[in-house]
């Protein structure tokens, strides 16, 4: 038997790590929550989750050197799970709050939600509940081999991503208008939903980022 798989799950005091903990370790990966640069230097994949405001996040990651660490782990090529402020984080910039500079690996901004949709209709925000996200470019990133053209995942948030880049988009869900729900590029995975929330699409989800990280090894 191999060694275990071992997670970096980021702990900057944004919440909900307990859940996100427990099911990685559902799809196999020996989890380690941390606040230190050291412990995601060491392991096979670092996951950012978070629920709470982009300017706090950013500013937390930057000023305990953990946004750096996680950038080394990318540019070394183990793979990232971003997941809701995991993903938002990765842009140039978020809105939340006035203007806050993100880690700058993804090009574009996130943004609120509109107040009413394509029809002219109130649009709930924060948008809360299950969606269906659309996969794109099956087959072009290690997760999406593995992951169906269509499932249903959790949603808690009222900002999303504007990428500049559409080459990055592989998921994509309507609410209001259509919003970019999943990127990937590289090392980079990230969602705005929760998998953690989200029963048995979210375990597909994390299986397949747990058959990345080994395969990464």
């Amino acid at each position: 038997m191999g060694a275990p798989i071992r997670a970096a799950l980021v702990d900057y005091g944004a919440g909900n790590l307990r859940s996100v903990a427990k099911a990685l370790e559902r799809s196999g990966f020996v989890v380690e929550v941390t606040s230190e640069p050291a412990a995601v230097a060491r392991a096979d994949g670092v996951v950012l989750p978070g629920v709470g405001a982009f300017r706090d996040a950013a500013n937390r990651l930057r000023e305990s050197g953990l946004e750096e660490a996680c950038k080394r782990a990318m540019e070394d090529g183990r793979p990232y799970l971003g997941l809701c402020f995991g993903l938002q984080l990765l842009f140039d910039e978020g809105t939340e709050h006035g203007t806050t500079r993100g880690f700058g690996l993804l090009g574009g901004r996130v943004e609120r939600f509109p107040e009413r949709d394509l029809d002219g209709s109130a649009l709930t925000v924060p948008h809360i509940g299950w969606n269906e996200v659309r996969f794109e470019r099956r087959g072009d990133h290690p997760m999406l081999a593995r992951l169906p053209e269509r499932d249903y995942f959790y949603f808690v948030h009222s900002y999303r991503p504007v990428p500049t880049d559409p080459d990055v988009v592989v998921g994509r869900t309507n609410y209001g208008g259509e919003f970019v729900s999943a990127v990937a590029h590289g090392s980079i995975f990230a969602a705005q939903f929760h998998p953690e929330k989200s029963q048995h699409a979210g375990k597909r989800l994390l299986d397949a980022y747990y058959a990345w990280v080994e395969a990464s090894r």
